[in-house]
């Protein structure tokens, strides 16, 4: 007969039941050493008639490691990190392990808090999605994290480029953000915009000097492009668009490195009645959901988000190599509605 449920029953109530102390009906339940025979069958039947459940956390203690994996972006709620998100999340889930899900809102101590509360809490695995900073007292401080926590048996990998060591799944930030600058050139722009992030985000530095440089290669002159720094979001991207209007939009193209920015920046060229591409053509990175929906759709360019995510969880579980393994996924060019040749002034 079941006396109570399962759920309420703790492992004193067990001990009790079976007449035994409360370090043997662990050591029955936990896996914690030795126990006589009889007294094993006194505790497991004890709990199989209480339906007791074990606490998951205090079994992964004793284990020294727990099925838990930490995942520390930037912010969910940005459909870049949402998309990592689901394909890290879809291979934990292939291998049993629980995500626990962390936004740093591009804090570099706050990045910090969250491994060091992983590192203490013993998780199988952490995963840092997201640009590094360049900060090098954040890279040393990180460093010293991530050692320990290896040290102590952990498992860690990163999404775009960190510059620390470990397994790492990096986007081809240079490579696409150069892709989509010969792009603007062969539809015959030379006065191009760049809404961008802060340089300290390694990202954003990668893609607006891919950018350039491709300009530069095409014989176009760094002169001729203007970097709008504004916060690398939705808002910054508003912000950048307004502030190139204010100047008269001296350019034909904008580049934002990011769709997220790219969405801000096509609202406020609505408001501000600068047809796009009529006026001004606009051009993305990263190719998240909503932008082909957006009128008129964005040019980007692509990234496959959920497979970054796949791999990258992938390589955080797996055994150790003794070379960093470092995967890259390429940017596809997507040229849709809002770019054009640029119209005669």
């Amino acid at each position: 007969m079941v006396e109570r449920a399962g759920r309420h029953v703790t492992l004193a109530q067990v001990a009790d039941a079976a007449k035994v102390s409360l370090a043997t009906a662990s050591r029955v339940l936990n896996g914690g050493g030795r126990v006589r025979p009889d007294l094993r069958d006194r505790v497991l039947a004890a709990a199989e008639r209480l339906r007791y459940v074990p606490n998951a956390h205090a079994q992964a203690l004793a284990a020294g490691a727990t099925s838990t994996v930490g995942l520390v972006m930037h912010d969910v709620s940005d459909p870049y990190f949402a998309g990592i998100a689901h394909g890290a999340m879809r291979a934990a889930t292939e291998t049993g392990a629980l995500v626990v899900l962390g936004s740093t809102f591009r804090s570099p101590q706050r990045e910090l808090e969250y491994v060091s509360a992983l590192r203490a809490h013993r998780v199988r695995a952490i995963l840092l999605v997201g640009s590094g900073f360049t900060d090098p007292d954040y890279q040393q401080a990180m460093a010293a994290e991530l050692d320990q926590y290896r040290t102590a048996g952990g498992r860690c990998a990163f999404v775009s480029e960190h510059e620390l060591p470990g397994d790492a799944v990096l986007p081809d930030n240079r490579g696409g953000a150069a892709t989509v600058a010969r792009a603007l050139v062969d539809l015959g722009h030379r006065d191009i915009a760049i809404a961008a992030g802060s340089p300290r985000l390694i990202t954003v530095a990668d893609r607006v000097g891919g950018f350039l440089d491709a300009l530069a290669k095409a014989g176009v002159p760094r002169s001729a492009s203007r970097v709008l720094e504004h916060e690398f979001s939705e808002e910054g991207g508003y912000a950048a668009a307004h502030a190139l209007v204010d100047a008269g939009l001296p350019a034909t193209a904008l580049f934002c490195v990011s769709d997220v920015m790219a969405v801000g920046a096509l609202a406020a060229l609505r408001e501000r009645g600068v047809g796009v591409p009529d006026e001004l053509s606009l051009i993305g990175f990263d190719d998240i959901p909503i932008v082909r929906h957006l009128t008129p759709p964005l040019s980007t360019a692509a990234l496959d988000l959920d497979l970054m995510g796949h791999q990258a969880m992938r390589l955080a579980l797996a055994a150790p190599e003794v070379e960093p393994r470092r995967l890259t996924v390429p940017a596809t060019l997507m040229l849709r509605d809002s770019t054009a040749a640029p119209r005669e002034r």
